[in-house]
């Protein structure tokens, strides 16, 4: 029992740890909640709430991404260009492990919004406010996510102990 209380633990914090570099820690952080309470570990109704509560940071991310992107005068095209540019940062990363592709996933959503805003205005001041902009919602919602992931894991913990 304890060994498998262990290992939730290590997958929990691994999906932890993979939030901040764009991939979704978050839902395999959730499938293990699933899967505790398919096997009865824990209740349908934990692994039913702390699945709202995941899909509530989603949403969360994408109205913080949207509203930031429009505050500091991006286009629809400017967030698929950060959303692009995140994941061409994160794959491309820089050769220092964890910290590397991080880096490079967040410089990757500046430059993806700043390059689309400065095809469409030529403006590189408006591009730097914009690529600014969708660098800032791409911080808050990345720490969003990552707070919901430490409470949902501190839940888990708690609710095995008990």
């Amino acid at each position: 029992m304890l060994l498998i209380y262990l290992t939730v633990v290590l997958v929990l914090l691994a999906g932890l740890l993979v939030i901040p570099l764009g991939l979704p820690g978050l839902w395999l952080m959730i499938a293990v909640v699933l899967g505790l309470a398919a096997s009865d570990y824990l209740s349908w109704t934990f692994g039913l709430t702390v699945t709202g509560a995941a899909l509530a940071a989603e949403l969360a991310e994408f109205l913080v991404l949207r509203s930031f992107g429009r505050a500091y005068g991006g286009s629809r095209k400017a967030f698929w260009g950060a959303i692009l540019g995140g994941m061409v940062g994160l794959f491309a990363g820089l050769p220092v492990p964890l910290v590397g592709p991080l880096i490079t996933a967040f410089l990757g959503t500046f430059l993806g919004a700043g390059l689309v805003t400065y095809w469409e205005t030529r403006s590189l001041e408006r591009s730097t406010r914009v690529g600014w902009g969708v660098l800032l919602a791409r911080s808050v919602a990345v720490g969003l996510k990552v707070a919901v992931a430490v409470v949902v894991l501190a839940a888990v913990a708690v609710a095995l102990l008990l």
